[in-house]
């Protein structure tokens, strides 16, 4: 049976579109997924249809029926993956960018998860159920790197716990905008859901505890090559994070300016190093990837 909500626009809500109105109401669903929604007929605007660019305005009831989810099997399919490291506890791979990690209302192939759905077969973790199997932590899609692959349980749950307790390594490699005067530099700043656009995170005082420590590696005319190394593992971090420094990702669209000189798929963030205690070994073992060709064509450029 269809889930209903019902909301009543505000003042300072007038003029948004009905699909991004709702993406920020229902922080839990893609705004493509609500644009179908909408396709479907399953929104009312004060008893009335309409498509997805329609300006809300004050006092409007919106109604939406939510789908019930569906029953799911994510498939497999054979897509390429880097593997770095693999034995029968673990699995390292270098996502490219541009790649999801797993699937979501609306998105549910072409993902990492199908990929090692495919490679690992049925030996891949089940904690975190049948849309992440294997899926210990994530990085955005438009985010490349390193990144960690449960084959069972007691490694997921293992895995888990050095997450919780800050002791895994995960170094990060990306360029910014502006030149950045310290050579290191600390953000102990707290991340939460921007509350005038649940699509974005931001700096909150109620958030969830975040600190992310800051190197310099190259400074060039108006941009710098930096290092991030994540003591926390918030949602966007490291793009919050910088931003709150005012020194935003070189292409990230979603926290950065709209209009720059580099043509890019999304934010210039690379997962470079990875190191963790085995859960079978007990031995720290750590990983480093390669700049990948996207993030090494605008550092040639910059330094021309």
């Amino acid at each position: 049976m269809d889930k209903v909500r019902e909301f009543l626009v505000i003042e300072e809500e007038e003029g948004d579109r009905l699909d991004v109105y709702l993406s920020n109401q229902l922080g839990d669903m893609s705004r493509s997924y609500i644009q179908k929604i909408i396709k479907d007929k399953k929104v009312r605007v004060n008893e009335k249809e309409e498509k997805a660019k329609y300006l809300v305005k004050e006092d409007d009831k919106i109604v939406i029926e939510i789908p019930e989810p569906k029953l799911l099997e994510v498939k497999a399919q054979d897509i390429p993956i880097e593997i770095v490291y693999e034995d029968d506890d673990v699995l390292i791979i270098n996502k490219p960018q541009d790649m999801v990690v797993h699937p979501a209302p609306g998105n549910y192939e072409n993902t990492l998860v199908n990929a090692i759905l495919y490679h690992c077969k049925d030996k891949l973790s089940s904690i975190n159920g049948v849309i992440r199997p294997g899926i210990v932590h994530r990085i955005d899609k438009d985010t490349s790197g390193l990144l960690m692959i449960a084959k069972n349980n007691n490694t997921h749950n293992s895995l888990s716990e050095q997450l919780k307790d800050h002791s895994i390594t995960r170094e990060y490699e990306f360029i910014c905008h502006g030149v950045v005067k310290e050579d290191k530099i600390t953000v102990d700043k707290s991340i939460g859901r921007n509350p005038k656009d649940r699509l974005k995170m931001a700096i909150v005082k109620d958030g969830k505890n975040a600190v992310t420590h800051f190197e310099v590696i190259e400074r060039y005319d108006n941009f710098t090559h930096m290092k991030a190394r994540l003591e926390t593992g918030r949602t966007h971090q490291i793009r919050v994070h910088a931003l709150s420094i005012n020194h935003p990702l070189l292409g990230d669209v979603v926290y950065g300016p709209k209009n720059i000189k580099f043509k890019t798929k999304g934010q210039t963030l690379h997962a470079r190093k990875l190191g963790f205690v085995h859960p079978r070994s007990k031995e720290y073992i750590e990983f480093n990837s390669e700049l990948p060709e996207y993030f090494k064509t605008i550092v040639d450029k910059l330094n021309k």
